[in-house]
C-alpha cells in the first residue's frame, strides 16, 4: 500500500497536470479559438483598441499562460521527485533541480512536436524556450519560499 498511497501523494497530481497541458495543446485551445473568446471581451472593455493591439494582447496573454502551466509542471514534478515528508527539510539539491529543468524543457519539446501535429497550431522553438523559462521560474520560487522560510 505505500506505493499506492506515493503515487498517488505525489505522481498522480503530476499525470493529471501533464494531461491538461497536453489537452491545450488541442486545437480548442489554438491562438484562433482562444482569440475568439479575448478579443470580444477586450473590444467591449476597451472600444477604442485597434486590432493590432487586441491581436498583441491576447499573444502576450497566451505566453503568459506558458509561463504560468509549466511554472506549476516544474513545481508539481520536483515535489515528485523530492517526496517531502512533513516537519523533515532535506537541503535544497541542485542536481535535482537540473533534473527537473531538463525533464520540463523534454516535455516543453514533445508538447511543441505533438502540435506539429494539429492542424490549427504551430511548433515554435521559441515555445519551448518560454516554457523552460516557466519552469525554472516555478523553481526559483519553490527556492525562494525555501529560503524565506529557512528551511534550506
Amino acid at each position: 500500500m505505500p506505493n499506492i498511497r506515493t503515487f498517488s501523494k505525489y505522481w498522480l497530481p503530476l499525470l493529471v497536470w501533464m494531461a491538461v497541458v497536453f489537452t491545450a495543446s488541442s486545437d480548442t485551445k489554438s491562438f484562433e479559438r482562444s482569440s475568439r473568446i479575448l478579443a470580444p471581451l477586450l473590444h467591449w472593455l476597451f472600444p477604442q483598441v485597434s486590432d493590432d493591439t487586441v491581436h498583441f494582447i491576447v499573444l502576450i496573454a497566451r505566453k503568459c499562460a506558458h509561463l504560468i502551466e509549466y511554472a506549476v509542471l516544474a513545481m508539481l514534478l520536483w515535489r515528485a521527485v523530492r517526496k517531502p515528508v512533513k516537519n523533515i527539510f532535506y537541503p535544497w539539491n541542485w542536481h535535482e533541480a537540473r533534473l527537473v529543468l531538463l525533464l520540463v524543457a523534454l516535455y516543453a519539446a514533445s508538447d511543441e512536436f505533438h502540435q506539429r501535429f494539429v492542424t490549427t497550431r504551430t511548433a515554435h522553438a521559441t515555445d519551448v524556450f518560454i516554457d523552460t523559462t516557466g519552469g525554472a521560474a516555478g523553481l526559483l520560487a519553490i527556492w525562494l519560499i525555501g529560503r524565506w522560510k529557512k528551511r534550506w
